[in-house]
């Protein structure tokens, strides 16, 4: 049973250690199907980013993901596509998305995210 993968797009803040390390540790995790992703690193993509629908601000204080239908996913949803891809992370990608746990987790990811920026000098709102 060869199930092959479509690719999806991950962009991701190169400019953010934690984020490099996520893709590292990711890449780690997915082995040989880590090839089914494709990284893209938003630094310096103002123009390319806002060409196919995502904000600048909001792809540096969410995660996007193209899937493999072309559709942008993001926050949650993205990290919920890209764990499900890998079968020891779908049982996490299962959790964070119960309605119970979701906003818990948004809410906590959001100010995570912030203090990130904001200690990095480059919250922008």
């Amino acid at each position: 049973m060869n199930q092959s993968k479509k690719k999806i797009t991950v962009y991701y803040d190169g400019a953010c250690p934690s984020c490099i390390k996520d893709r590292e540790n990711y890449e780690k995790l997915a082995g040989k199907s880590g090839g089914d992703v494709c990284w893209f690193n938003i630094s310096g993509q103002d123009t390319h980013l806002r060409g196919i629908g995502i904000d600048p601000h909001k792809a540096l204080s969410e995660l996007h993901v193209r899937d493999e239908h072309e559709q942008i996913v993001s926050e949650l949803d993205a990290y919920i596509l890209l764990m499900s891809r890998i079968s020891l992370l779908k049982p996490l990608a299962w959790l964070i998305g119960l309605p119970v746990i979701r906003p818990f987790l948004s809410s906590l990811y959001h100010r995570m995210v912030n203090r990130r920026l904001k200690k990095s000098g480059r919250l922008k709102r």
